[in-house]
């Protein structure tokens, strides 16, 4: 068993994976699949009196039907900056502004489009697989720089419990990506 000192070492791990699941979970979140989902939208910046100001913070956006969004600025001289941001975002939206919301129909995806989705969620997990074994390679860089009067058998037992937790949360990560593939390939 690992001395009760190093339990710092494994909390600092799991404290920093879990964050990385949680980033991928918010890039996925922005992904597109055949529901729309507000998420998509909010980190779209709008020109609002000079600056570059998030979507989420200048309008409401809502989902009444699982391909449409609703999006009700709170200063309504805003909504021909946020109509245009939302054309220029690269998402391939196209907003009907009616001068009081914004009305987006999300087009449906075809096999093409859904065939890069999934590609870009596979480049986005690795990226965060990748993530997880720096986090593990540097605890293991500090376990050795620090841990002196430790005995080789401990310090090979607490980097074990590292690659265990780190084993667990890649397996995490590639569940979420499966569930997002199916999301997106599903018709």
């Amino acid at each position: 068993m690992v001395d009760p000192d190093y339990t710092d070492y494994i909390e600092r791990t799991k404290i920093k994976m879990e964050k990385t699941i949680d980033a991928l979970k918010k890039d996925f979140q922005q992904i597109r699949s055949g529901r729309a989902n507000p998420a998509m939208l909010e980190e779209i910046k709008v020109e609002y009196y000079g600056a570059l100001t998030a979507l989420n913070q200048l309008a409401t956006i809502s989902t009444p039907e699982p391909r449409l969004f609703v999006i009700n600025p709170y200063d309504k001289a805003s909504i021909k900056n946020i109509e245009k941001a939302i054309q220029n975002s690269g998402l391939g939206l196209t907003p009907n502004n009616d001068g009081v919301v914004i009305r987006v129909n999300l087009p449906e995806l075809t096999g093409e489009r859904r065939k890069e989705l999934v590609k870009l969620v596979k480049q986005k997990s690795e990226d965060k697989k990748i993530a997880i074994r720096n986090i593990r390679r540097d605890i293991n860089d500090d376990i050795k720089k620090e841990v002196q009067n430790a005995s080789q058998d401990e310090v090979k037992s607490l980097m074990d419990q590292i690659q265990k937790i780190t084993d667990s949360y890649i397996g995490q990560i590639s569940e979420v990506t499966s569930t997002k593939e199916k999301e997106i390939t599903t018709v």
